[in-house]
């Protein structure tokens, strides 16, 4: 609006003054007002219907020629036509500017022939200043802002996709922690809920003695597995140095201490090793540890599969102390090719005595540790003994690369 009360104003104090830009025309008088009152209502159209604006607007300019003229119709004109390539389709953002490249050759070709002198020259250049040069303005102006706009969508996409790294990985790592919270802590915290319901049940000062022992013995384990954990998540915080996750190397502690949990329920542990000893898990000959010779060391599990391992042991064990009925509780590790086979046994059915609650939380764990490995994970009661007896079964293949090759050696603990 401000732009087509400009130029009608400035047009008629033009008019008024009798400056114009032609001579006697074929229109004398005030019929040179017509195209610039028509070129002004036109810049209100500059917007909404750019190309409605363009082709009337030409019009409205050929009939100015045909009066004694007016820059401010000439000058509007060149403001429609910027307009035209700024807010028209792309396609026509295309078009304009080249049509007015053949029209500026055009008209300076045409009648630098008719004159057949230099003027038609300076025609061609007011020509491609009224046409070519509003047009490739529009047509730059046009191009860095859809650049800016593309700049900016890729911005908000890529904060986007940042944001759902971000709330991916807190979610990795909440699953994480909650694992490593589980396993940690539920082994010590069953064995403490089933020794402490048995000493209030039974009325026997030794048992309760025995029991009191077993508690404290496992709320120190737990006390210490719960600064482990602290230590996991100080990791890299330049407070401490993080704590070394356990290893398959470590079982033959977890056995013990699942014996002394589980004696009081009649169970017994027992783990047979199959894995071939140059690739079990752990550094040097420690914890019972030579190759098959007795003196290769021992290779090195991935650390991811070892923990998943130790893990998928532990809980399994928990299980088997807070639900197992009396019997042997068989803990089973094998290499075959590139898998370790973790396979833990135990007996299924009612038990005796004081049972710790579960929540379901150990299996589902196990399953997303297995799942992060993309390896097999089952577990379940099958029938054994002719189907008079059930046993439950947890079994993880899990792939350890490609240099794992079959067990040789079989040790019993």
């Amino acid at each position: 609006m401000l732009l087509a009360a400009g130029g009608l104003c400035g047009g008629l104090a033009l008019w008024g003054v009798g400056l114009h830009t032609q001579g006697v025309r074929l229109l004398p008088g005030a019929w040179v007002l017509v195209p610039l009152v028509v070129m002004a209502g036109l810049e209100l159209l500059r917007r909404t219907a750019p190309r409605v604006a363009l082709i009337v607007g030409t019009v409205a300019l050929i009939a100015d020629l045909l009066t004694t003229g007016s820059v401010a119709t000439v000058l509007m004109f060149t403001d429609i036509i910027y307009a035209a390539v700024l807010y028209g389709t792309p396609a026509a953002a295309r078009r304009i500017p080249r049509t007015t490249v053949f029209v500026t050759v055009a008209m300076t070709v045409g009648f630098t022939a008719w004159f057949r002198t230099a003027d038609g020259l300076l025609i061609g250049v007011a020509t491609g200043l009224v046409t070519f040069v509003p047009a490739s303005t529009g047509a730059l102006v046009r191009n860095h802002r859809e650049a800016a706009e593309t700049a900016r969508l890729r911005a908000e996409q890529t904060a986007l996709l940042a944001e759902i790294d971000r709330t991916q990985a807190v979610t990795a790592e909440r699953s994480r922690m909650a694992r490593e919270l589980h396993d940690m802590v539920a082994n010590h915290l069953s064995a403490i809920a089933i020794h402490s319901t048995a000493a209030l049940s039974l009325d026997d000062a030794r048992t309760s003695r025995d029991a009191l022992a077993v508690i404290r013995e496992n709320s120190v384990a737990g006390l210490a597995e719960m600064r482990r954990l602290i230590g996991l998540l100080r990791e890299g915080d330049g407070e401490r140095e993080p704590a070394a996750a356990p290893a398959l190397d470590a079982l033959d502690a977890l056995l013990e201490q699942a014996r002394t949990n589980g004696a009081s329920s009649g169970l017994r542990f027992t783990l047979t090793d199959r894995r071939d000893a140059g690739r079990r898990d752990g550094a040097g000959a420690g914890a019972g540890g030579t190759g098959a010779g007795g003196t290769e060391p021992r290779g090195v599990l991935p650390a991811p599969v070892g923990l998943a391992a130790y893990r998928i042991v532990q809980e399994s064990l928990t299980n088997a102390l807070k639900h197992a009925a009396p019997g042997t509780v068989a803990v089973e590790l094998g290499l075959t090719g590139r898998t370790l086979d973790v396979r833990v046994t135990s007996p299924f059915g009612d038990r005796p005595g004081p049972r710790a609650p579960g929540s379901g939380a150990g299996l589902v764990g196990m399953r997303e540790r297995v799942a992060l490995l993309d390896g097999v994970f089952e577990a379940g009661p099958v029938t054994t003994g002719g189907g008079a007896d059930k046993v439950w079964v947890v079994r993880a293949e899990l792939p350890v690369g490609p240099a794992g090759q079959a067990g040789e050696g079989d040790t019993t603990r």
